[in-house]
């Protein structure tokens, strides 16, 4: 006789059926177990199912598997397919927005992924449910770490057919130009050096930019600001210390990035 002692499932999507412990089965006698299979993701899984028993070749091992699928009802579009970003400065960041729409089935959006830390999706509290024939919308934010292009892809882990639903991302990093102004005039017989002023207001007020008499006939202006607008005049000091007046004012247009 055949005594049944114990059972266990190694495999969270199977389950046996209720088998009270312990049974006694005769010589030629059998008995009958459902296996229930409820996959909780996509893909192929397994499982084993363990007896213990008097049999001395105790324990019996039986072995299932099944592939978990989504319903093909149901599907995921996203769009645009590609988000563009052109050229973005880096450090700095630029977002667009994109669209998912569900048809065939209502679909649940459960996560979303992307392939690079610069890009990354905005706007979603998940998980999500979209009925058939409605959309939701997301914005995707690009930060560029380094100059150059960078393309990646974004996702949408759902119960849709064909999950999960990509989309591609690609930008271009660019470094921010830096600007200068380069001013030069005419030397002046007697002078030991000279003072450059700078003003953001036509004829001023004017404020000295240079830490020390400049003894050359030109200066470079490191300090500027993207789209601004500088207005500059230079001194002449001789050597008593004599400023003479303002020169006639230059304008330069700093561009923006």
């Amino acid at each position: 006789m055949l005594r049944i002692t114990s059972k266990s499932v190694e495999g969270s999507a199977f389950s046996l059926s209720k088998l009270a412990l312990p049974v006694k089965l005769e010589p030629g006698a059998s008995i009958q177990l459902t296996i229930t299979f409820t996959p909780t993701a996509k893909g192929y899984t397994d499982a084993k199912v363990i007896f213990g028993s008097n049999d001395p070749d105790s324990p019996l091992s039986m072995h299932f598997a099944g592939t978990g699928f989504y319903p093909s009802s149901a599907t995921l579009a996203v769009s645009p397919a590609t988000l563009s970003f052109g050229n973005v400065t880096v450090g700095s960041s630029a977002t667009l927005q994109g669209t998912l729409t569900a048809s065939g089935a209502a679909v649940t959006v459960s996560s979303d992924q992307s392939s690079s830390s610069e890009y990354a999706i905005l706007g979603l509290t998940l998980p999500a449910t979209i009925q058939a024939g409605q959309s939701l919308q997301f914005s995707v934010q690009f930060t560029p770490n380094a100059s150059g292009v960078a393309s990646a892809k974004v996702g949408f882990i759902s119960n849709a057919v064909g999950s999960p639903t990509i989309e591609q991302v690609t930008g271009t990093g660019e470094v921010a130009q830096s600007h200068n102004v380069y001013l030069s005039w005419d030397g002046v017989g007697g002078a030991v050096g000279y003072n450059i002023y700078r003003s953001t207001v036509q004829a001023g007020p004017f404020q000295e930019i240079n830490t020390s008499l400049d003894s050359s006939t030109n200066y470079t202006d490191y300090t500027v600001v993207s789209g601004t607008t500088y207005y500059y005049v230079v001194t002449e000091v001789n050597s008593e210390g004599e400023e003479s007046p303002y020169s006639n004012e230059v304008q330069a247009v700093i561009p923006n990035p």
